[in-house]
């Protein structure tokens, strides 16, 4: 098999999934668990060949797929791998089984109907990632609405109705003026080329004014914003948590939010390169301020969904920074981010999981003593928050090191260029950060794991071999992607240089006057 067909595979494994469970007959709900774990373990297996497979020396994508889909329209489903996508995807092959796993005992109603919503969110959002066709990239963004809302709607909390309302509001109101943003885009190509085309490619040369770029950028910015969640838009996102099943927040902290990180990396920024130029100053305050607000708000809250839910605003606020700083550090610090804090966050989420399974309740005051009590869990569970707050050979501090000294190379730079000095006052706001969170994390920590001892409905029984081996996974990545991150990043380095090259183009320049001056 060819890699673009295993590409192929990759994808579309979920909707077999999908066609494989509904043919069980009703009540078969252990081979329904078993089956969509087989399934799940097979994509895994099949995106690690691929991201083996994946040449980091290599520009541009690989293991590409491109046929017509709606000629007159200039449609072509169209599909690859790229620097910007290959980690992600890796991620969420790689969440897929333990979110699975993690569920075996907590879904017990409509599991079919479970198991099916979740191969259609996997679905989506590796087409998302994969997709290289604007066209193609929509549909897929707005499919996975369908599988959210039912997943928080059907096995979500008491206010569920309320939670999936806001959701799909939010995220469809930014999706409508994102859709008109691209009509008008793939119409200005028409009328500069007389192509008509949704690729990605042919979309990034189209030359805008810089006021209607402006425009544009609002609408996408809009879109993805509402789905990292940047502050303001943001406030969908803890009655989501606090509401979804643990799988459903497993999968909502663990990737789909990097959806709108990513749709900024690949969309949002490099279209439209004079207007984000502009608009640095104004995304690197409202990611300081993502990332200093999302803490306090964190370090203030009694319901431990909510303490991991602000917290991802926080961390998400660093891959935003990282991207608008243009360094190639900076750059390569946010794609490790993304997937740091998908590996952490989920880990918390299971493990906020498996303890309410156990007791019944998410007050933080009703903890206490878990060290004693559970100490396995205990261990698995201070090692997810140390990687949450950034200690050295853990994930959490490759990324957030990268971001901040990318952040302070640019803009000390520009300072010593003549500068305003703004981006410098804000890539130092952003340390306070780093300080919030060590305090919020910790203070939970203590609380949740130490003092008297007040399980409720003690005894509880420690992990068992199923949530051990779920966890220990996680937690072996944490470390991977600590110690060893080198390999990640010259995935990832040429498409950093890319998104340089197209939203700064300075980089490029540079270097053109610099062997032009040599010679």
């Amino acid at each position: 098999m060819s890699d673009a067909a295993l590409l192929n595979v990759v994808l579309w494994l979920p909707v077999a999934g999908m066609l494989a469970i509904a043919a069980l007959p009703k009540g078969a709900d252990d081979a329904v668990r078993w089956l969509a774990f087989a399934v799940m373990v097979a994509q895994l297996l099949a995106t690690a060949a691929l991201y083996g497979r994946f040449d980091p020396a290599v520009a541009g994508l690989q293991f590409e797929t491109r046929v017509p889909w709606i000629p007159d329209w200039g449609v072509h489903y169209q599909i690859g791998l790229d620097g910007y996508n290959v980690l992600l995807v890796m991620l969420t092959a790689f969440l897929g089984p333990l979110v699975v796993a993690g569920a075996f005992s907590a879904i017990r109603q409509d599991v079919k109907l479970f198991h099916a919503m979740v191969f259609l969110i996997q679905f989506a959002m590796l087409g998302t990632f994969v997709a290289q066709d604007l066209f193609v990239f929509y549909v897929f963004w707005e499919t996975m609405l369908i599988p959210m809302f039912v997943i928080i709607g059907v096995w979500g909390g008491e206010r569920r109705i309320y939670a999936t309302l806001k959701f799909v509001l939010y995220t469809a109101f930014g999706s409508i003026l994102m859709l008109a943003a691209v009509i008008y885009l793939v119409w200005a190509l028409y009328q500069a080329s007389g192509e008509v085309s949704f690729a990605f490619a042919d979309l990034y040369r189209v030359a805008l004014p810089v006021d209607v770029q402006a425009l544009l950028l609002a609408a996408f910015a809009l879109s993805f914003a509402i789905k990292v969640p940047m502050v303001p838009l943001h406030t969908w996102l803890p009655d989501a948590h606090v509401e979804a099943p643990t799988a459903g927040s497993v999968i909502l902290a663990g990737v789909l939010l990097k959806m709108g990180t990513y749709g900024f990396m690949k969309l949002g920024f490099p279209l439209f390169p004079e207007a984000t130029r502009l608009a640095i100053p104004l995304v690197m305050a409202l990611s300081v301020v993502s990332i200093v607000y999302g803490a306090c708000l964190a370090l203030v809250q009694t319901d431990i969904k909510k303490i991991i839910a602000y917290s991802s605003i926080s961390h998400l606020g660093y891959v935003m920074l990282g991207l608008a700083s243009l360094d190639l550090l900076g750059i390569q610090g946010a794609v490790i981010q993304m997937v740091s804090h998908g590996l952490t966050a989920a880990g918390l989420f299971l493990m906020v999981g498996m303890i309410y399974e156990r007791c019944h309740t998410r007050d933080l005051a009703a903890y206490g003593g878990l060290a004693k009590a559970l100490p396995v869990y205990s261990v698995f569970f201070m090692i997810l928050t140390l990687a949450s707050v950034g200690l050295p050979t853990t994930s959490g501090f490759t990324g957030e090191f990268l971001v901040l000294a990318g952040a302070f190379r640019s803009s000390w730079l520009a300072f010593q260029a003549g500068g305003s000095g703004f981006n410098l006052a804000m890539a130092s706001l952003a340390v306070a950060g780093v300080v919030l969170g060590a305090l919020y994390m910790l203070w939970f920590a203590q609380r949740f794991l130490f003092g008297a001892a007040k399980v409720p409905h003690a005894p509880v029984p420690d992990l068992n071999l199923r949530e051990k081996l779920v966890l220990a996974a996680i937690v072996a990545a944490v470390f991977a992607l600590g110690l060893y991150p080198a390999p990640a990043m010259e995935k990832t380095e040429l498409a950093a240089k890319e998104y340089q090259r197209l939203v700064a183009g300075a980089p490029a320049a540079k270097q053109a006057r610099a062997e032009g001056s040599a010679r």
